[in-house]
């Protein structure tokens, strides 16, 4: 992405902000908006920028009336329509952004039903990032096939953003392997971006977009419909995921997927995950590693 538009999405992401905030991170160099991955709202706290060196702390404290603020900017003043995701502390923003919320859960018959008194947020800045992987992909295949791959990483390691470029890299084809179909179910709407049935986000030109759809409905919804060849997702969290994506792999169809974990063997540590590994559904890993403020992507092939 050329620094024009990187400096524009971080200008969109600063808008879910209220003003006055907003007026601070867009007072960051342009090296450093190009660089920013998060903003970080701590009622009490300076706002900060994540910056790959870590949080650059703003000369501003936070008021607790400025976390409700964002939280009507990023729900368009609708906090009804975001209910479901508001209760388990997430919002998606129009164009692919995301804001994680704490605050004090509102408990009823022992299920959180809403999020009140906003405690602290984080915005994430969401980037298309082409050609991270270019040399990775050829790296997944085997025999000439893709191999059902997972992308492992901490949270905020750069997961959804390698899935994307993926997704494209396998839709194009590489040098020696052909365009592959691919489905995307992007049940939280950050990896393809919809907007008025087109992504806007690169995500290549053999790919089907499921959006808004959660992964254990959608799977079963596009091996029906689409005939795919791969199916990705972002964020394996529960076991209807796992469910659903071991019956596709019994389809024949292979998988791209990311989960947070450092590494295989925290997977192993993880009951809902080492069932994926103990299924054998998927053959590869992909560990996201930061070296010297830059991330580095690993291959190894999962032991059977």
């Amino acid at each position: 992405m050329d620094k024009k538009r990187e400096l524009l999405r971080y200008e969109e992401a600063a808008s879910v902000l209220p003003v006055r905030l907003r007026r601070l991170v867009m007072s960051l160099t342009e090296e450093q908006k190009c660089m920013a991955e998060e903003f970080r709202l701590r009622a009490g706290r300076p706002l900060t920028v994540l910056l790959p060196s870590g949080e650059l702390p703003l000369e501003a404290e936070v008021e607790p009336e400025e976390l409700e603020t964002l939280c009507d900017l990023a729900t368009e003043f609708s906090r009804y329509a975001a209910a479901e995701t508001l209760r388990e502390g997430y919002l998606s923003v129009r164009g692919g952004f995301r804001v994680g919320l704490c605050g004090t859960a509102v408990m009823k018959d022992g299920i959180n039903t809403n999020l009140k008194n906003f405690s602290s947020a984080s915005v994430r800045i969401a980037r298309q990032k082409p050609g991270i992987a270019d040399d990775l992909a050829p790296a997944l295949f085997r025999d000439g096939a893709f191999c059902s791959t997972l992308i492992l990483s901490p949270p905020g390691g750069g997961k959804t953003t390698l899935l994307r470029d993926l997704v494209r890299r396998l839709s194009e084809g590489t040098a020696d392997h052909p365009p592959l179909r691919v489905s995307l179910i992007d049940e939280r709407g950050e990896v393809a971006v919809m907007h008025r049935g087109r992504p806007q986000m690169d995500v290549g030109p053999y790919t089907d977009v499921l959006d808004a759809c959660p992964k254990a409905l959608g799977i079963p919804v596009m091996l029906r419909a689409m005939n795919p060849q791969v199916i990705a997702v972002d964020e394996i969290t529960v076991s209807g995921d796992v469910k659903a994506m071991s019956l596709a792999a019994g389809c024949g169809v292979r998988l791209l997927a990311t989960i947070h974990a450092a590494d295989t063997a925290e997977l192993m540590e993880k009951p809902l995950y080492r069932r994926l590994l103990e299924d054998r559904v998927f053959r590869m890993a992909v560990r996201i590693i930061r070296q010297e403020g830059k991330r580095v992507y690993e291959t190894e092939e999962l032991p059977w």
